[in-house]
């Protein structure tokens, strides 16, 4: 009974956190029936909002639950080193993980400027 709970515990709470953030990404703002039809300068705005929408919405609160979680057991572990050992693992990767999302940016602004785009594609 105890492997089932856990999961479907994390689940509705991820979903109770997740549901409104998904509800109102709005990342196309282009091409409805009030507005101008999307050109290719609407395309890399587009690409800005997912960028934008992916590393603050979604990447930023899994990173600070894990970095929670990690902590959490760091200081429950009472002594036992597996448990110390899990939670040190937990924070490193979080840790690794927001650096790699926060640097995406440089690799996909060099593409994007190589490629001769000048405009904004993101609004960090």
């Amino acid at each position: 009974m105890k492997k089932i709970f856990l999961p479907i515990f994390l689940f509705c709470l991820l979903s109770i956190i997740f549901v409104p953030v998904l509800a109102n990404a709005q990342l196309v703002r282009c091409g409805n029936p009030d507005q101008n039809p999307c050109g290719i300068s609407d395309f890399f705005e587009t690409l800005g909002y997912i960028y934008n929408f992916i590393v603050w919405d979604i990447t930023t609160p899994l990173a600070i639950i894990a970095l929670t979680i990690g902590g959490i057991l760091m200081m429950i572990s009472a002594g036992n080193p597996n448990t110390f050992g899990l939670g040190k693992k937990i924070i490193f990767a979080a840790i690794i993980g927001l650096v790699l999302v926060f640097c995406s940016w440089l690799i996909i602004n060099f593409i994007l400027t190589t490629l001769g785009y000048t405009g904004t594609w993101s609004s960090i």
